[in-house]
Formats: structure tokens, C-alpha cells, sequence
């Protein structure tokens, strides 16, 4: 039985593509024509990655303080998104007095056979500062880690490298946390990174007046930059059903979507007022003419959007017009966007190679060998 184990500097995730190098670009008129043909390749995707790691660590270390006695934080490696099937990754953390933390963490006893850890992710939990499950008093047929208040720091360095090195998570956008008081009743918190809140409550019948919201927000003739970044923040969360303050905006002012094995930025230009949905579907593929004529022949079938490659990089991109904002137009957009991407990494994966944003290319394994969910 073996487990993904950490394989990677601290500071880098594993399964994201490395850093591209943004094209050369000739200057041009500022003509709403050469906006819309803007690459957003420019991006830094391994940098990207790495930053929402070290964000969610920095938004766990601020929320861990401040719980309450029997407060509690529940971590959870989204099965139905990772692939894990029965397998659940998850991390627990609650306050048994004051200011002292335990810290539990997913064990072999309750995982099901094929997603266990092996001998060498049972040694990486440990080399991260885990005790071995029953050691710590509470931590049962967990891996346990009881730290004060003081070290919520390295309590959260701690829990990220253990998601993401360990258990396979290759981005904070696949964790799912819930945080509960005594009496298992939630506790409001602020976003922890790009993590999802399981939210207690359901919003689907609060779309129609948050659609509403959006469309009074950015009104036609406005053409304000921050009012249409405000609108497409509200339509966002809306269709993602959460809290508006739980969408995350990155420090390239993207909002980042998860779309399985892929992931879905959606920026705001202002040059003409632009928003811009893409992804990167493929990296570090070589640009053969095969491969410009097979992306013709998709971006020609599809209704709406483009897909291009710039480098090693193969992108999709469908723009939304800014001015005269319709909501309905950007929702259609992130969901046309959301489901091609997902489907057409792993297409064209298949047939010319490079990398996904999330997971590596599968290795060769031996007979009855398995792997934790995100390396399947």
C-alpha cells in the first residue's frame, strides 16, 4: 500500500505547471480590438499556486487564536472532487482548553484499503511534527499534534503541508472547512484562503436577488472599472453559492474556480471595460502545427470563446463586454468555460502530453501499487 509523500521544496505544490515566461507584445493603438485579443498568459501560474498555499496558511494561523473553548475547525479534502471516492483527507483542530490546540489528523485505521498512507507518508507525518495516532491523549486512531495558541503558526504551516504534501491536495480551491462552537453550531469566520466554507444554510434561492443586485450595481452607461468588479464578484458567488466574502480574489485581482483537474481565473479589464473568464488547460506542451490545427478545429465548434496557444501553454478564454454589463452573459461564460476546461485538459492531454494545472502525468505502477486520491 503506498501514498502520495511530500516529493517538493516547502514553498513549492505539487501538480502545478511551472512558471511561463510572458510573450513579447508590440505596442499598439488602444483599441478595444487589441484588448480583446490580450493573452492572459502572462500569469505566473506556479507563483499563483503557491500563494494560495501560503495564504490559506496565514488566514488558519489568524483563525486558530480565536477559537473558543470547544470550538472546532474541520478540514476536508473534497471527495467528489479529488477522486477519492470513499477516501476522506481531513484534518480536525479544536480548542480542549484554553489556548492549547489538538490538532487530529486522518489516520490509516479509517481509510479504506488502496487510499492508505505507506511506510514512507506515515514517516513524512511524523517528520512534520505529527505523533503517531493514540499518542497524544484525545488524538484515538488519528495522527495528533497538541500545540498552545502561541504556535497557530506552525500549527497552520503545518496542516497546509500535511493537505498538500501527504493527502494530495494540489490547491487550497479543493478543501471544504466548517467551524463549530461546543454545541456544534457554526461560528462565522473570515475566508480561510480559497477554501470552500461549507455553509449551513442553502443560497439558491437567493440568486435571482443577488442577479438583481448585480445588474443595479453595474449599471449600463456607468463604465466604472470597480462597480463591474464589484457586479462580477456578487454574480460569482452567487453561482457558486456562497457567502460573497468567501470568493477569494487573488493578489492579480483574478478570482480563481475550481473545474476538477482544471482551474478557471475570471479577471476584469478596464480598457475597454472587459471581463475576461480563461484558463490555462495545458502547460508545457510543444506548439506543433498538429496541435494549432486541432485547436482551430475546437474554437470553431465552440459558441462562444477561443482556444490559443502562447509558448508551452494552450489557454481558453471566452470575453465577456464590460460596458452594458448582463450578468447572464458572465454566468454563461464561467459555465461554458468550467466544463470545456475540464473536459479538454484531459483530451488534449491524451493525445499531445504536457501537464494539467492539477496533477501530473500518471506513472508507471507495479501490480496492486495505489496512490492517494489526487495521483489516480
Amino acid at each position: 500500500m503506498t501514498a502520495a509523500h511530500p516529493s517538493v521544496p516547502a514553498d513549492d505544490a505539487p501538480g502545478e505547471p511551472g512558471n511561463e515566461p510572458a510573450p513579447a507584445r508590440q505596442a499598439a493603438p488602444a483599441q478595444p480590438e487589441s484588448i480583446l485579443l490580450d493573452e492572459p498568459s502572462t500569469a505566473d501560474l506556479r507563483v499563483k499556486v503557491t500563494e494560495a498555499w501560503q495564504e490559506f496558511a496565514r488566514a488558519l494561523a489568524a483563525c486558530l487564536p480565536n477559537l473558543p473553548v470547544g470550538g472546532r475547525i474541520d478540514l476536508t479534502l473534497d471527495p467528489t472532487a479529488s477522486g477519492t471516492d470513499d477516501a476522506v483527507y481531513s484534518i480536525h483542530v479544536e480548542a480542549t482548553q484554553e489556548q492549547l490546540l489538538l490538532a487530529r489528523a486522518v489516520g490509516n485505521s479509517v481509510l479504506p484499503e488502496g487510499f492508505r498512507l505507506d511506510r514512507s507518508a506515515v514517516a513524512d507525518m511524523v517528520a512534520l511534527g505529527w505523533s503517531p495516532p493514540g499518542v497524544v491523549t484525545g488524538s484515538a486512531e488519528h495522527f495528533g499534534l497538541l500545540v498552545s495558541a502561541a504556535d497557530a503558526t506552525r500549527l497552520a504551516a503545518t496542516i497546509s503541508r500535511t493537505l498538500r504534501d501527504v493527502y494530495g491536495a494540489p490547491h487550497p480551491a479543493f478543501l471544504v472547512y466548517l467551524v463549530r462552537d461546543r454545541a456544534d453550531e457554526p461560528i462565522p469566520v473570515g475566508p480561510l484562503g480559497l477554501a470552500r466554507a461549507d455553509l449551513p444554510h442553502d443560497l439558491d434561492g437567493e440568486l435571482d436577488e443577488a442577479l438583481a443586485a448585480a445588474v443595479r450595481i453595474a449599471e449600463p452607461e456607468a463604465g466604472d472599472v470597480a462597480e463591474l468588479a464589484e457586479a462580477v464578484h456578487t454574480v460569482v458567488s452567487t453561482m457558486m453559492k456562497s457567502n460573497a466574502d468567501q470568493v477569494h480574489v487573488d493578489s492579480d485581482g483574478d478570482i480563481n474556480i475550481r473545474a476538477g483537474s482544471a482551474m478557471v481565473f475570471v479577471r476584469v479589464r478596464d480598457n475597454p471595460p472587459l471581463v475576461d473568464v480563461f484558463s490555462p488547460v495545458l502547460t508545457q506542451v510543444e506548439p506543433t502545427e498538429r496541435l494549432y490545427v486541432k485547436l482551430s478545429e475546437l474554437t470553431n465548434r465552440m459558441p462562444i470563446g477561443r482556444l490559443y496557444c502562447t509558448d508551452d501553454t494552450v489557454w481558453a478564454s471566452i470575453p465577456v463586454f464590460g460596458r452594458n454589463f448582463q450578468p447572464a452573459h458572465l454566468m454563461l461564460a464561467v459555465q461554458v468555460m468550467t466544463g470545456l476546461a475540464d473536459e479538454l485538459d484531459d483530451r488534449l492531454h491524451g493525445e499531445f502530453g504536457g501537464k494539467r494545472f492539477f496533477g501530473e502525468e500518471k506513472p508507471v505502477r507495479a501490480e496492486g501499487e495505489h496512490r492517494t486520491g489526487m495521483y489516480l
